[in-house]
C-alpha cells in the first residue's frame, strides 16, 4: 500500500515540529510526507525546509480547505491511502503499522484512538455509544466512553465501528473517489463529521485500538465566537443530513451544545448566548442550521 501522510497547520511550528519528528520515527514509514500550511506567519516554512519536508503554502481558507488540498494531492499522485492529522498531535511509533494491518478489503478508513498526551488512558474526544445503526446514542447514561478500558469492553477483535477523523485516520483513496473530497463550505467545523458519514457509504469506518495518536486536551480550550457560531449551525445541519428523526435530534442537540459551551466557556457565555450580547450570533446560527445553510456566512 502506497501511503501519503498529510498534516494541516497554522502558526504552530513548535508543535508541528514535534509531529513531524514522530512521523519520521514510524516503524512503518509513509511513502511521502506533506504539510499543508494555511498561511502561517511564524517560522513554519523555515522549520520544514530544515527538516526536508515538502510544504504547500496556501491562503488560510479554514481547516476544511487544508484537508481538501491534502486529499486532492493524494488523488492526483495516485496514492492508495492518505494518513491525515492535525499539527498539535502526534502518532505513536507503531501507529501506521497497526492502521495498515487494519485495512482489510471492506475497510474504507482505519483510525487511531486519540488520547490525551498527559493522560494516555483517556480520550481527547470521548467515543460515543452506538445504536444498531452505528449512530451515536443521545439518551443514555453514560452516553460515551472516556477511557481505553471502557472502549475495549465494548469492542470486537480490537476494533470499534466509529472513528475520530483528522487525528491519525488512514483513508483509502478508492473510498474518497467514490464519495468525493471534503466539503469546504463547512469552513471550520463539521467538515470531518460530514466526511465521516460519507466515507461510511464507501465502506466500514473503524478505530484500531492498537493504533494510538496523542493530542493536547482540547476540552480545556474555550470556544471563540467563530467556533461557537459554526459549531451550532453545522451540527444542526449534520443532524438533519445524517440522523433519523432529525428534528428530534436537532432540538435535543441544541441543549447538548449549550451544555458543552457552558462547560468550556462558563455560565456567563451561556447567558450571553441566550439573553445577552451574543444572542444574535446564537439565534442566527440556530435559524441557519435549521435552514441547512452550509457556508462561511457570518461577519465577526
Amino acid at each position: 500500500m502506497k501511503i501519503i501522510v498529510a498534516v494541516v497547520t497554522y502558526n504552530r511550528s513548535k508543535l508541528l515540529s514535534r509531529c513531524i519528528d514522530k512521523i519520521l520515527t514510524q516503524s512503518r514509514m509513509p511513502d511521502e510526507i506533506i504539510v499543508i500550511n494555511n498561511g502561517s506567519t511564524d517560522d513554519t516554512e523555515e522549520m520544514l525546509s530544515a527538516k526536508g519536508i515538502k510544504c504547500i503554502t496556501q491562503e488560510n481558507i479554514g481547516s476544511a480547505g487544508g484537508w481538501h488540498k491534502a486529499i486532492s494531492i493524494s488523488l492526483e499522485e495516485n496514492f492508495d491511502a492518505i494518513w491525515l492529522m492535525d499539527d498539535d498531535g502526534f502518532p505513536h511509533k507503531d501507529a501506521l503499522l497497526h492502521l495498515e494491518k487494519g485495512m482489510q478489503p471492506n475497510i474504507a478508513c482505519a483510525a487511531s484512538l486519540v488520547l490525551r498526551e498527559n493522560q494516555p488512558d483517556r480520550f481527547v474526544f470521548d467515543m460515543p455509544k452506538l445504536n444498531q445503526s452505528k449512530l451515536p446514542i443521545i439518551f443514555s447514561l453514560p452516553r460515551k466512553y472516556s477511557t481505553i478500558n471502557e472502549l475495549e469492553a465494548h469492542s470486537r477483535d480490537g476494533i470499534y465501528e466509529f472513528a475520530q477523523l483528522f487525528n491519525g485516520a488512514l483513508i483509502t483513496t478508492e473510498a474518497i473517489r467514490k464519495i468525493g473530497n471534503i466539503n469546504t463550505e463547512y469552513y471550520i467545523y463539521g467538515d470531518e463529521v460530514d466526511f465521516f458519514y460519507r466515507i461510511r457509504q464507501a465502506g466500514d469506518v473503524i478505530s484500531v485500538l492498537a493504533a494510538k495518536h496523542f493530542h493536547p486536551d482540547v476540552n480545556i480550550r474555550p470556544y471563540n465566537k467563530m467556533k461557537i457560531y459554526y459549531y451550532i449551525k453545522n451540527t444542526l445541519i449534520l443532524y438533519r443530513k445524517y440522523f433519523p428523526w432529525p428534528s428530534f435530534y436537532q432540538l435535543a442537540g441544541i441543549g447538548l451544545i449549550l451544555f458543552r459551551i457552558a462547560k468550556k466557556n462558563g455560565l456567563k457565555t451561556l447567558i450571553s448566548l441566550i439573553l445577552g450580547s451574543l444572542a444574535p450570533l446564537f439565534y442566527t446560527a440556530v435559524y441557519r442550521g435549521f435552514r441547512g445553510r452550509i457556508a462561511k456566512d457570518y461577519d465577526f
